[in-house]
């Protein structure tokens, strides 16, 4: 990766590691600090060139391409706390070889550093394995969300896994456990409810159902049902921003725990109970190896802090409905 000059402009051969991605977001990742407005910018304006020519932001590198890249002056970033919380994180390892590793993200740590975030996973993953010459993420996962989450380890595969991604509910299947408020009846409920985004007064970002946003679809599944609470599994036909989560608000159904789109009074009693957390684990997931013929398939046990809770309720609460998960 090279190191993006203030004063004179830096030049930078793409090898393979770096081919196929996208020219803005190859400079992204390199130009970290600099807002996106002024990457766009420079792409525009026609400073950066491939191969001594304007080329748009969209454009796919290929290996040998030579870049130009402007001077750019970095915002200095506060150096890294190493006050263990993230480089010594449990990150258990579900699956690796050449190509990809998966982990089983814990709750409350972010998938990489970021709005107001300095450490984040894949920052304790490359402090942890400082001889990998490649590892970035495949995928997101909310900071409050535990689970399976995705590194990929060659750009070929980052790539392809990518791709994979955006066609969710074709090749990639992901599921979730989650936990919400109320009687859930139906077995099973297909949800089609296109999703928006929006920022806050204050920047903050959201997202709530409205006949302008993007198409998405969500199959919920009935496990579990008590008298006030309802374990389901979501399956993701589409990979929405948060959309799990502003699908069951929309319906009356809120994940017990959520901060941001659920019933914040409840969430103040589930605290005094044991749940300290939003109830929501990406639990399975199946795909096809990016670069084999095989076909990967995880999972990822329900963390201690939920199940726990799960067995609260079993106690407290009569039961109606029940599956083995």
């Amino acid at each position: 990766m090279p190191d993006v000059s203030k004063d004179s402009v830096t030049r930078a051969l793409v090898g393979e590691e770096e081919a196929g991605q996208r020219l803005d977001n190859y400079l992204l990742r390199i130009c970290k600090g600099v807002p996106k407005s002024h990457i766009y910018r420079i792409l525009r304006s026609g400073e950066v060139r491939v191969n001594k020519k304007r080329v748009e932001a969209a454009y796919r590198l290929l290996v040998g391409d030579e870049l130009r890249i402007p001077p750019i002056r970095i915002a200095e970033r506060p150096a890294i706390q190493d006050d263990g919380a993230m480089v010594r994180a449990d990150l258990p390892i579900l699956f690796e070889d050449d190509a990809l590793l998966a982990v089983n993200k814990p709750a409350g740590i972010a998938v990489h550093g970021g709005s107001g975030v300095s450490f984040g996973v894949i920052e304790a993953l490359r402090r942890q394995r400082p001889q990998a010459k490649f590892l970035e993420l495949a995928h997101r996962l909310d900071r409050e969300t535990s689970g399976i989450l995705l590194v990929g380890k060659k750009r070929s595969a980052l790539t392809r896994l990518h791709d994979m991604f955006r066609e969710a509910g074709r090749s990639a299947d992901k599921r979730y456990l989650v936990l919400v408020s109320g009687r859930w009846m139906d077995k099973t409920r297909n949800v089609r409810a296109p999703l928006h985004k929006y920022l806050l007064e204050n920047g903050e970002r959201r997202v709530r159902v409205a006949d302008e946003g993007k198409a998405s679809h969500t199959v919920f599944h009935l496990l579990q049902r008590w008298e006030n609470f309802s374990l389901l599994e979501a399956h993701l036909k589409t990979g929405r921003t948060h959309q799990i989560r502003v699908h069951l608000a929309h319906l009356g159904f809120p994940i017990a725990g959520d901060e941001k789109y659920g019933d914040f009074s409840l969430n103040k009693s589930l605290a005094k109970h044991g749940l300290k957390r939003m109830f929501l684990h990406a639990w399975k997931m199946s795909f096809p190896h990016p670069l084999k013929e095989d076909r990967v398939e995880l999972e990822a046990p329900l963390p201690e802090a939920l199940a726990g809770f799960l067995n609260h309720l079993n106690a407290n609460e009569s039961r109606e409905y029940g599956e083995a998960i």
